[in-house]
């Protein structure tokens, strides 16, 4: 049986995908990262984890809707596992941060792990004491570890923002360094 290793999307019969969902900040910025990994078959930037159904950016932009921008992750575990996923998204944000990535403040830019299985769950609650016992930051994690609810897809122009305004400011100063930064340190991670 042949399988897909390289990540870039070709398809192969009976290759069972899962879904990762995470919100680390602005979701431009995790969205970029993830489009470049090995395994990762598509990322959609949107909403999740608050009470309002359909919100739109500038709703969730208030803080008021309880969402938080993230990104849902449809993945190859054959090719990258969701240990290595929760790896490179605590390489990519900051999260010891509560409700602020930079100078991005509110609940909407909170560190969440949303997890769709058990194993999930489990798999994010060791990696968050396996990196709090190590003391990579000099304060604790403050990811939220919460059920997937239901993901809102962020409206057109967010999808794929880094890839198609590469040039625009905030891209420029915040999105580039993360994707630099993760590029150097997971290279042989990367689809070709």
């Amino acid at each position: 049986m042949s399988e897909d290793r390289t990540g870039d999307g070709a398809s192969n019969a009976g290759r069972r995908l899962e879904t990762a969902t995470l919100a680390g900040g602005c979701f431009w910025c995790v969205e970029a990262v993830f489009d470049d990994l090995r395994g990762v078959e598509s990322v959609v930037s949107g909403y999740t984890g608050g009470e309002v159904a359909n919100p739109s950016y500038q709703q969730v932009c208030t803080g008021a809707t309880g969402h938080a921008e993230a990104i849902e992750i449809k993945f190859d575990p054959q090719v990258v596992s969701y240990r290595e996923l929760l790896e490179v998204f605590f390489t990519v944000h900051d999260p010891t941060t509560l409700n602020r990535q930079g100078a991005d403040v509110g609940s909407q830019y909170r560190s969440a792990i949303f997890y769709h299985t058990p194993e999930q769950r489990e798999i994010a609650e060791q990696t968050i004491a396996s990196l709090d016992e190590e003391k990579i930051w000099d304060a604790p994690i403050v990811t939220q570890v919460a059920p997937a609810g239901e993901f809102y897809p962020a409206e057109d122009y967010h999808q794929e923002y880094f890839a198609n305004n590469p040039s625009q400011p905030y891209c420029r100063a915040v999105v580039a360094p993360k994707v630099a930064k993760f590029r150097q340190k997971y290279l042989e991670r990367l689809k070709k």
